[in-house]
């Protein structure tokens, strides 16, 4: 079994096509894209603990901040080890997190959904979310940014599943009330680990020195794009990963601010409307998130990963800037504007590991995806904390509705700004921090700056 799941057990038989992989990668970004419709489980979990809502949130927080660390810690074992064996330990990750979380509600133990769902399940969201990157780039290397975008779409859209799935759930188990929490959680580990699972089997790297039919690998470096390849323990040392980390931590920090702000600004109007409006709109804002993650990506095979941050960061700003001074006073203006925000948001995640591919090279880019994904951890303490601090003050003299939130507005704006100019410095990667051109035995390793050795 062990042998089975080893990387050099996972190459792909000639004749095998390269389009049955991003299904297999997509069963896993569908399933911890779960993560996502956590919030449907805080009013069950605040009943059921007679907790708070930022007690049973932290249970989130420590979700995304695993998530960093686990992809940055563990990316140079993803990369050595393949995606059958990382997806696999994602799916086991992921699965024992529900089922140690329902055992934390069945035994009234907070600090057992803190391990099982936050820890354990974070650490599984980590690895599944890098797994399947590099050996998509393996495979699509004319299209990087449309094969990193058909997965991570799946993160984005697993809460369009995952939050009608869970209601259910805890509908049938409990009422939709708390009753219902443990054994909501048990179906959907169980779900979870057959689907990924089935995922990691089907998993397939592409044979030394294989390209896709009539494609021609570079012989010169073109624009931000090298044909060298960086290590990631070089990658770290360089400028434009550091830039690139800012970048990526201005975009999601202002992603998750419009997050935070969008539906207790809009809260008051759809109340007055009805329910359906209200559905309606976190709905769309998911959509946006997901079908981001896609469009744009794709885009940036067009026009290249730099064009394509400066419209992420440079156009959200005026999105942003535009809702800090018109507010709700039009809704249809809001709605378009927030769902332009979100799919940036989503578009900034898809598009960043082909970024980095185009900076570092194919060699170690799940592994530099990794360490470039700790900017997400941050931004997941960051944005909320800026929202909610500031909101707290202004609520404390006075204000109400969307005031709350027109500073936090203007500074997301600052934020994006900040991006903007990062990427800007953004540059292709000095020499000296590049590999040797003919390397090493192991068989990730292609010679990218040869034509004859990516067609042989």
């Amino acid at each position: 079994m062990t042998s089975f799941l080893d990387r050099d057990r996972t190459v792909a038989a000639p004749g095998y096509r390269r389009w049955l992989f991003p299904p297999a990668a997509l069963a896993v970004h569908l399933s911890i894209g779960q993560v996502y419709a956590f919030s449907v489980f805080k009013i069950p979990l605040v009943e059921h603990f007679d907790s708070s809502l930022t007690a049973i949130g932290i249970v989130f927080s420590i979700a995304i901040v695993m998530l960093g660390l686990s992809a940055a810690f563990l990316g140079t074992w993803v990369e050595r080890s393949g995606p059958r064996k990382s997806m696999l330990a994602a799916a086991l990750c992921w699965s024992v997190g529900f089922l140690v979380a329902a055992i934390g509600v069945a035994s009234d133990q907070l600090w057992l959904v803190y391990l099982g769902y936050g820890f354990i399940g974070g650490i599984g969201l980590g690895i599944g979310y890098i797994s399947p990157v590099s050996t998509l780039i393996k495979w699509f290397p004319d299209r990087p940014g449309l094969a990193t975008g058909l997965a991570i779409m799946g993160f984005g859209g697993g809460a369009l599943i995952a939050s009608p799935l869970t209601t259910r759930l805890l509908e049938t188990y409990g009422g939709g009330g708390s009753d219902g929490i443990a054994a909501s959680f048990v179906t959907l580990g169980l779900i979870y680990l057959v689907v990924m699972t089935l995922g990691a089997f089907t998993a397939r790297v592409p044979a030394p020195g294989w390209a896709p039919e009539g494609w021609t690998a570079p012989t010169e470096h073109h624009g931000m794009r090298t044909t060298a390849n960086v290590t990631a323990a070089n990658a770290i040392r360089t400028r434009s990963f550091w830039l690139l980390w800012v970048v990526l931590f201005c975009n999601v920090t202002a992603g998750i601010g419009i997050l935070e702000q969008a539906s207790p600004m809009i809260q008051d109007f759809f109340s007055s409307v009805d329910e359906v409006a209200a559905a309606g709109f976190v709905g769309l804002l998911s959509l946006a998130n997901m079908t981001g993650r896609f469009v744009w990506s794709s885009t940036s095979d067009v026009i290249g990963r730099k064009r394509m941050y400066m419209g992420y960061l440079g156009i959200g700003a005026l999105c942003y800037l535009t809702v800090a001074i018109a507010g709700t006073s039009s809704i249809a203006l809001f709605v378009v504007l927030t769902a332009a925000i979100l799919s940036f948001y989503g578009g900034g995640f898809a598009t960043v590991p082909a970024y980095l591919k185009d900076l570092f090279g194919g060699l170690e880019v799940g592994a530099i995806h990794g360490r470039l994904l700790t900017a997400w951890s941050a931004a997941g303490v960051a944005g909320p904390l800026i929202v909610n601090k500031i909101a707290d003050n202004r609520t404390a003299a006075g204000f109400e509705g969307a005031d709350l939130y027109q500073t936090s507005l203007y500074i997301m704006v600052g934020v994006l700004v900040v991006g903007f100019l990062a990427n800007l410095g953004i540059k292709p990667v000095d020499e000296r921090y590049h590999e040797p051109e003919a390397t090493a035995t192991d068989d990730r390793v292609v010679d990218l700056r040869s034509t004859e050795g990516a067609r042989r």
